[in-house]
Order: C-alpha cells, then sequence, then structure tokens
C-alpha cells in the first residue's frame, strides 16, 4: 500500500499504464471521498481514457473506471473487451449486481474465484446476490462458512448485519454487526449507512445524521446516504444543503429517478419558503382560527343557530358571510352584531376565510365496506408497507401508525404534510394498490 494516498496525482493514476489493482482502485476511492472535487478531474481523465485505449488491459482499466462512476452499460461494454483476468470479471460481477442481473453477477463472482480473484471477497459478494434474491438461508449458509481473516473485516461484518436486518433480527443485534463494522473500517459506506439507518428509525436523529455525513463522503457515491440525508436536511429546514446532497447523487447518476424528484420538490419548497415574521403570523392566525366558539359569551340564540350550523371554531364562522349568517332561521342584526364584535376584537372578520375546506379529523372508517382480510391489513402498523424514509416521517408528523389511519387521509390532506410531495404520495398509492387498499376519496 502506498504510504500515503494523497502523494498520488488522481490523473496520472487513471491513465499511466502501471499497475492497476485492489490497490489502485482503494487509492482512488480515497482520493475522491476525502476531496469531492477530485471527482470532476477523475471523471475528466476517464474520459481522457476512453479515447486511449488499445488493449485488453487498458480496457479493464477504462471499465472499472467506468463502474466507478456509475456508467453501468458503458463498463461492461468495455470489459468485454478486457483481458479476462480476476480483476475483468469481479467488476463484471460488480456491474451486473449493480443492473440487479444477480444470477449473472453470482456467475461472474465464481468466475473470479477460478480466475484468482480474493475466494473470500467473492463469496462475500456472491452472499450479497443471495440476500437480493431473497435467499437469506443461502446468504447467512455462505457467510457460515467464511472462516479466519474476512470473519473481522468490514465488509464480512456488514453482510452479517444486512442479512440479519433481512431475516428480522433485534435491531440491537444489527446495530451491533454495523458498529463493529465501523470499528474494523471507520469508511465502509455500506456500513456507516446502515447504522445510521438503524438510528433513523429509532430517532436519534443526531447520530443518524453524524453516521449518513460519514457514508456520503465515501466514494462510490452512496446514493441511499446521501438522499437520507438530504431528507434530514429538509425536516431541518436546510434546504440548500439538502439540494446538494441529491445533486450529488444526480451528478454521479444522472438518471437517478428519486434524486430528480426529491431536489425538484426541495427547490420548490425552498422558493415558497415564508421568512419567520410571516410564519410567526401564521401560526397566530391559526391558533385564533382554532379557537372554540364556545370560549365566548353569546346568547343562547346565537349559540343555537351556531350549534345548528355546525359552526364550532371562530375558523368556521370565518367561512361564513353576513348574509349566510342572516339566512338562518332565527338568526337576525342582533346575533349578527354581537358575533361581529367578537371577531372584531380577535382581528377576524366574516367571510375572512370564504371558500376554504374546514379542517377535520379523517373521517371514520366503516367495517362493512371491507372484507374481513382488508380488516387485518388495515390493523397492521404502518411499517408493514416498507415506506420511504420522507414518507415514513411525513407518517409520523401527522400520528399515523397503521394502514387503517392511512387509508382515512385523502391526497390533500396528506401533501398539507411539511415535505410531503407528489413523489411521496405515488409511493403511497403504489403500496395501498399492491394490497387492494387506496386513499379515502379515490
Amino acid at each position: 500500500m502506498i504510504s500515503n494516498p494523497y502523494d498520488v496525482d488522481l490523473k496520472q493514476l487513471v491513465l499511466l499504464n502501471g499497475a492497476f489493482g485492489p490497490q489502485e482502485i482503494e487509492i482512488i476511492s480515497h482520493l475522491i471521498g476525502s476531496c469531492h472535487p477530485n471527482f470532476r478531474i477523475f471523471r475528466d481523465a476517464v474520459a481522457e481514457l476512453e479515447n486511449e485505449t488499445n488493449s485488453p488491459a487498458s480496457y479493464v482499466r477504462l471499465g472499472v473506471c467506468q463502474y466507478l462512476l456509475g456508467e453501468y452499460n458503458k463498463s461492461l461494454a468495455s470489459l468485454s473487451h478486457g483481458d479476462g483476468s480476476a480483476l475483468d470479471r469481479f467488476y463484471q460481477a460488480k456491474n451486473y449486481f449493480a443492473q440487479n442481473r444477480y444470477a449473472e453477477a453470482e456467475e461472474k463472482y465464481r468466475a473470479a474465484i477460478i480466475a484468482g480473484y480474493d475466494k473470500d471477497i467473492c463469496n462475500l459478494g456472491i452472499a450479497e446476490v443471495r440476500r437480493y434474491m431473497n435467499d437469506l438461508e443461502g446468504a447467512l449458509q455462505i457467510l457460515d462458512s467464511l472462516t479466519g481473516p474476512i470473519e473481522h473485516t468490514a465488509e464480512y461484518l456488514y453482510q452479517r448485519g444486512a442479512t440479519a436486518s433481512r431475516m428480522g433480527a433485534e435491531s440491537e443485534e444489527v446495530i451491533t454487526w454495523y458498529e463493529r463494522a465501523v470499528e474494523a473500517n471507520g469508511t465502509h459506506p455500506g456500513a456507516l449507512f446502515g447504522l445510521a439507518l438503524e438510528n433513523d428509525r429509532r430517532g436519534n436523529d443526531d447520530v443518524a445524521l453524524k453516521l449518513y455525513k460519514r457514508a456520503a463522503f465515501q466514494f462510490p457515491s452512496h446514493v441511499g446516504s446521501l438522499i437520507n440525508l438530504g431528507l434530514m436536511y429538509e425536516d431541518r429546514e436546510e434546504y440548500e444543503q439538502a439540494a446538494k446532497c441529491y445533486e450529488r447523487v444526480l451528478e454521479a447518476f444522472p438518471d437517478n429517478e428519486r434524486a430528480r424528484l426529491y431536489l425538484k420538490d426541495t427547490q420548490a419548497t425552498d422558493e415558497g419558503f415564508f421568512d419567520e415574521d410571516a410564519r410567526r403570523k401564521r401560526d397566530h392566525v391559526s391558533q385564533l382560527l382554532a379557537t372554540p366558539v364556545s370560549d365566548f359569551e353569546l346568547s343562547q340564540r346565537s349559540r343555537s343557530t351556531l350549534k345548528r350550523m355546525g359552526i364550532v371554531t371562530l375558523g368556521d364562522l370565518c367561512r361564513f358571510t353576513e348574509q349566510e349568517l342572516l339566512g338562518s332561521k332565527n338568526f337576525g342584526e342582533t346575533s349578527l352584531i354581537e358575533i361581529k364584535e367578537i371577531l372584531q376584537s380577535k382581528g377576524l372578520s366574516l367571510g375572512q376565510t370564504a371558500g376554504e375546506a374546514p379542517s377535520r379529523e379523517p373521517a371514520p372508517v366503516d367495517d362493512d365496506m371491507y372484507t374481513p382480510d382488508e380488516q387485518l391489513l388495515m390493523n397492521k402498523p404502518l411499517t408493514f408497507l416498507d415506506l420511504s424514509v420522507r414518507a415514513r416521517k411525513c407518517m409520523n408528523r401527522l400520528n399515523i401508525t397503521t394502514v387503517g389511519e392511512l387509508i382515512r387521509r385523502t391526497a390533500d390532506e396528506l401533501l398539507d404534510c411539511k415535505n410531503f410531495g407528489v413523489t411521496s404520495l405515488n409511493e403511497i398509492r403504489e403500496k395501498l394498490t399492491e394490497h387492494g387498499l387506496r386513499l379515502r376519496g379515490e
């Protein structure tokens, strides 16, 4: 290993026809992870390399670099002209895995073993493939078969934690595996992301934020870490920082639809964000509108009329005009003057919110509308839907904990929640549709 990776010229490392293997790849990742502007230097060097490639070995170098850039199709095309070496086959496997072509990935990992690549590392790759294919027992068997120094590596410990998580192990066990992985290598992106996600789920926001930041600084970019970090910045109303996270994803993976939509949502939120004084004023008015009319001294006639009209709060009252109130049975000028004086004392007026929909509790679910199986589904906790971090946090803000509570909401009610955009709404619709359910009013 080179004693000081910072002394290496990144461009020359990519372009010169020297040794190129796991050590050099690790140095590239280190240089970019420790200084993100180096990403552009690397990208430009790879573009230059594309024009100079003329031998099987140089095609392998190019293919590996393209893989690091997330250009998986181009990488596979380059590696297909490679020298058939262990490195060539190993990175073909990683490309196939990145494209969810799991059977081909496993085949290439086995070919890499035959060609001489580290057997234990390849088997860790196969275990990950099995996990993504939902062959959890197969993944566990491979991990159990590995012995010796590999058991103390961050990659092995991370794969243990990820497999335990998918198998439904207790959170404490999963966290222990991830913590051991981070102790073995404090820059392992998967372990940092897994540990951050577990803390995020537990509500340990400060710890999760630090871990997501550490994971986001690694290279190749960990998409999940960058996106979840962006969501945490959004929760803190640090929209500029959130946008930078999504831009980082798009810089490396221009076709990432989630990052593109989240960036669009963040920019729209930031542009429409109120200043602090406007927010305080808005909150004060909202509190006033929520005040029950029963808090004020009203004549019996006025009180009875308002009750009959379903007017409960000052906000309800402000949705009616003078003419609408006077048109109600037994409501005369005396009651009108009485009510106008109350509203004026609070800086409000009749008709102020005319045309706005009243704020109401979610409509109750009529059990007779649903089959027994659907009713069982509605009693399940919201975790059953396996929502994204953004959608899950919005559900927490709305105190929605079960599937049944979710389907009592309309799309408009969900969209009113901070940081909940069309992307999250479509995600929830898709999840509900998978189980034959839908939001209220749809």
